[in-house]
């Protein structure tokens, strides 16, 4: 028997708080509440992208001052060393570990989250990306690599896996209308997750810092627990809508589109499809280009630019006496900032821009126009134009996060919503899959570069066009992908079996809108969207600041 737990949250009785049940909503409930609880995860495990500032400060982390560095000492060594600082190429493993366990995590555990529901799944994410962080802490207090590796590294990047596809499908529920605009707002969250993060870390460890400490463990801990309370109350705000709602008074499009289907796919079965395998590699081709760029943009600004970045137009990056090189660094880390605002508001623009144009015309914008900047790059490079030049790759970089935002809504549209979290999960693996091919394309060519006695001005030339090729084979993939075949379509009984465990919520309330609108900005959903705004506008406001000593 079904029974209220509170306004607008329908829970089966004997059910455990984190219980699927639980999570029912029903007549009254404000779907515009469950965004706001998806970026309370995202804006939290977002932060894997600002990993970066803890490098330096631990490559001291002994030494406290300067780097105590050891000679001849191997990886394996490194590991385990007490007594010598760890390289920054060995901490760079880090996102490695963060990406590939994010696809691989995905996509074992998506089928369970789909089953248990959004806020058990919350939850577990909580517990990995915050107990990881804490275990990283205790890693960098007794000096063990490998525990740095195994906390934040291999259970934090389980727990991003789980964060990061939770909201998913039941977004994608949710807003039947503006299935874009909805996994966009959450998944915008993940991409702002270090403009917040970043800086963040930056106050923690100069508050914490010491003679003896660098700071870094007690900011592992700090943020630890701010972003467990932050994870918490995203987990408990989930809801669900009953089996078969849909907004009140909205109907599907009477005009039939042939790339969104009414089916479902079984997840058994997606990946049996030509589309998954397509969608897979328009994903891999698109980010393995854009997340290149995102590991190099630092390095790319200060070498292809150099001198006129501060006032010496003449004056090439070898010419650069430390000082100098200092001072562009600090205008490069303003570029890298601009690029992540990019990168979250593209996912937002792009994905909402999908529910107009479709997702396939969408995609094909992403290639066609990457093919065309990237191609552009080394001519607003030769002609010294640094506006184009970062206006270029703002746009290239706000691709790169669009297609991140609308492929769950691309694969909703092709497999159905039944089982599109799962099947996502699986799909991420191309994005484990470009964390290792787009740095290495880029950071291996560019180092064949420089060993040719390639000016470091021109280092990226030779780049951009593969890079452009790449595209190329993204936009083919595209333009292959057809509606499914009514072959793998799920029968409307077997899809009504697999809701059988919420037919009680279905029996509780009037079937089609139960109660439940298409909602607005009433003062809990403005307090809840303010809960997590303010904090990002404070992470654009310093990346702004930040950027502006580019121009």
């Amino acid at each position: 028997m079904a029974t209220i737990e509170s306004a607008g949250t329908l829970s089966g009785a004997g059910a455990g708080f984190l219980d699927r049940e639980r999570t029912i909503a029903t007549a009254g409930f404000n779907r515009w509440l469950v965004p706001p609880a998806a970026l309370c995860i995202h804006l939290c495990i977002g932060m894997a992208y600002g990993f970066s500032v803890f490098w330096l400060p631990l490559s001291r982390a002994i030494g406290v001052t300067a780097p105590k560095a050891c000679a001849d000492m191997s990886l394996f060594q490194e590991l385990f060393t007490t007594s010598c600082d760890w390289k920054v190429a060995s901490m760079g493993w880090m996102y490695t570990l963060f990406f590939v366990l994010l696809g691989i995590a995905a996509a074992v555990w998506g089928g369970w989250l789909e089953r248990v529901g959004p806020r058990k799944a919350g939850f577990v994410s909580a517990l990995c990306w915050c107990g990881g962080l804490f275990l990283g802490a205790i890693g960098v207090y007794t000096h063990q690599l490998w525990l740095l590796w195994l906390g934040s590294g291999v259970i934090g990047g389980i727990g991003l896996g789980l964060g990061y596809i939770s909201p998913v499908s039941t977004l994608v529920k949710w807003f039947p209308d503006r299935r874009g605009m909805a996994t966009g707002m959450a998944i915008m969250g993940f991409g702002g997750g270090a403009m917040i993060g970043a800086p963040l870390a930056n106050l923690l460890m100069n508050y914490f810092k010491t003679p003896t400490s660098v700071g870094v463990w007690e900011t592992f801990v700090a943020m630890g627990v701010i972003y467990f309370v932050f994870m918490m109350i995203g987990a408990f705000r989930y809801r669900l809508p009953p089996p078969g709602w849909q907004p009140e008074g909205w109907t599907p499009p009477s005009k039939a589109n042939a790339m969104i289907s009414k089916s479902n796919v079984h997840l058994n079965d997606a990946h049996k499809t030509p589309q998954f395998w397509l969608i897979w590699w328009v994903l891999c081709l698109n980010v393995s280009a854009g997340i290149g760029v995102i590991g190099m943009a630092s390095p790319m600004l200060q070498e292809i630019f150099a001198g006129k970045l501060i006032g010496l137009p003449d004056v090439g990056f070898n010419a650069l006496d430390a000082g100098q090189k200092a001072q562009i660094a600090a205008i490069a880390a303003g570029f890298a900032g601009l690029l992540s605002l990019f990168n979250i508001g593209g996912r937002f623009f792009w994905a909402s821009l999908s529910d107009k144009i479709g997702r396939k015309n969408t995609y094909y914008t992403f290639f066609i126009l990457g093919i065309v900047l990237y191609a552009l790059a080394p001519t607003f490079a030769a002609m010294g134009s640094k506006l184009l030049f970062v206006l270029g790759f703002g746009i290239i970089l706000s691709m790169y996060g669009g297609g991140f935002a609308t492929v769950p809504a691309y694969l909703a549209d092709m497999f159905g919503t039944q089982f599109v979290g799962a099947i996502h999960g699986r799909l991420l693996t191309a994005w484990s899959t470009a964390g290792i091919i787009g740095p290495v394309v880029v950071n291996y060519i560019r180092e064949f570069q420089l060993a040719a006695g390639v000016p470091r001005d021109q280092l990226y030339n030779t780049t951009m066009y593969i890079l452009c090729a790449m595209l190329i084979a993204g936009l083919i993939c595209n333009y292959l992908i057809k509606p499914v075949d009514s072959k793998w379509h799920m029968k409307d009984a077997d899809v009504a079996k697999l809701q059988a465990a919420s037919a009680s919520a279905a029996a509780a309330g009037p079937h089609g809108s139960y109660g439940i609108g298409f909602g607005g900005l009433d003062v809990k959903a403005a307090l809840f969207w303010a809960f997590v705004g303010v904090p990002l506008l404070w992470g654009v406001w310093k990346t702004l600041e930040s950027a502006v000593k580019i121009f």
